[in-house]
């Protein structure tokens, strides 16, 4: 088999979720596991709860939603806030 041919055992249907964020920085990893245990945070309640500044967390939350790893939706309490979750 040679480099480019493409490797028939790899599962490309259902990723692991765990796999792309071995790759990402370690706040996005922080960022990660706070909203897996608390569940659906804004940015600010992120912030507070990792005690990271407001600055990293908004580039950790960007690297973790370009990986496809959280979302986000309105926050309906503040339209100026946004509810972060982890993907589905």
């Amino acid at each position: 088999m040679s480099a480019t041919e493409p490797d028939s055992e790899v599962d490309t249907d259902d990723p692991d979720p765990t796999e792309s964020l071995t790759e990402l920085p370690p706040s996005s990893k922080l960022v990660y596991k706070v909203l897996e245990y608390e569940g659906s945070m804004t940015q600010e309640e992120i912030a507070a709860e990792s005690r990271l500044c407001a600055r990293t967390v908004r580039y950790a939350l960007g690297k973790l939603e370009d990986a496809g790893l959280v979302t986000s939706r309105v926050h309906l309490e503040d339209a100026r806030q946004s509810k972060y979750q982890l993907a589905d």
